[in-house]
């Protein structure tokens, strides 16, 4: 084999710097009554994919091949991002378990959340495979890449900023979640997707509550360093992520099929939105954000984008 054509080795990452494990004492008292609340809520409110969605009500034969490719891709791009979770959740449990002074009822939700993580992708790649099976990876290289970040290796980073990394994913991050499956499930005209939407919308609400209480929780032991970090993080995520078409694919140059079948999706009431209806999502929930985000301290700045303009 010619060598010379081999493609370089890709560099190996540096090791993750983890904390030693302080056990002892061991902390397991309520100290944030409102996130001990969603985890006593989550598990009231627990449900079962295979029995709870009436699976055998999804009749994907009655739509051209046109819509089942687009909602194929569509519910695929979900899975993509639901699938994070799976590790980034039990990365998190062990950042909280492990790091010394961290309260204990976040240990506790995030047992639940990783749970009902689980049965979202359980459900959105039932979905995709009733519409023809799951695409297994996007079209192209450019944007792949922006799924692969590598979360759980931040979350378990010592030397990187819990605080910041729970404002930055479990608030905003997961809120901004939150809003476009609300308007996703505006737009479901199928009862089956529309059972699915509202139990992730629940678990989703939850999720997001519990950034933002844990942000409130902690702000006033913020110093002015704490809070920069936190901005710079945010700022990067936003520049990076979000702009760069992670939830909205129609940002992104590089994700032009995963758009295009997001609006056959919006059109047949398949729980998608269109462009406009997403940005629309994202100017209200970033204007939202910046109140909340305000009251503990942190000013985010307003961004640019050529398809989205100043939000």
């Amino acid at each position: 084999m010619d060598t010379a054509t081999q493609a370089p080795p890709k560099p190996t990452p540096a090791p993750t710097p983890l904390f030693v494990e302080k056990r002892f004492p061991l902390r397991l008292s309520p100290s944030i009554t409102g996130i001990r609340d969603l985890y006593q809520n989550g598990k009231a409110n627990r449900w079962d994919p295979q029995r709870d969605i009436p699976w055998a009500d999804l009749d994907a034969d009655r739509y051209d091949p046109a819509v089942r490719l687009a909602a194929r891709w569509t519910w695929s791009r979900r899975l993509w991002i639901e699938a994070m979770g799976l590790k980034e959740t039990p990365s998190l449990l062990v950042r909280f378990c492990v790091e010394d002074q961290r309260e204990s009822d976040p240990k506790f939700f995030l047992t639940v959340r990783g749970t009902e993580e689980a049965w979202h992708v359980d459900c959105f790649d039932r979905i995709a495979g009733r519409f023809g099976g799951r695409m297994d990876r996007p079209v192209t290289a450019a944007y792949e890449a922006l799924f692969n970040r590598s979360l759980h290796r931040r979350a378990l980073n010592a030397e990187r900023s819990l605080d910041a990394y729970v404002v930055t994913h479990c608030a905003f991050e997961d809120g901004l979640e939150l809003e476009l499956f609300r308007a996703y499930r505006r737009n479901a005209a199928d009862p089956v997707i529309a059972a699915v939407l509202d139990r992730c919308i629940a678990d989703k609400e939850r999720h997001a509550s519990f950034g933002w209480l844990y942000a409130e929780e902690r702000a006033p032991g913020w110093t002015d360093e704490e809070r920069r970090t936190i901005t710079g993080e945010l700022v990067d995520h936003m520049r990076t992520v979000e702009l760069a078409g992670y939830h909205c694919p129609w940002l992104s140059n590089a994700a032009g099929t995963e758009a295009a079948a997001d609006m056959v999706c919006a059109t047949a009431g398949l729980g998608a939105a269109t462009a406009d209806g997403e940005a629309a999502v994202l100017r209200g929930y970033l204007a939202a954000a910046r109140q909340k985000l305000r009251s503990l301290g942190i000013e985010l700045p307003e961004f640019q984008h050529t398809l989205l303009g100043t939000a």
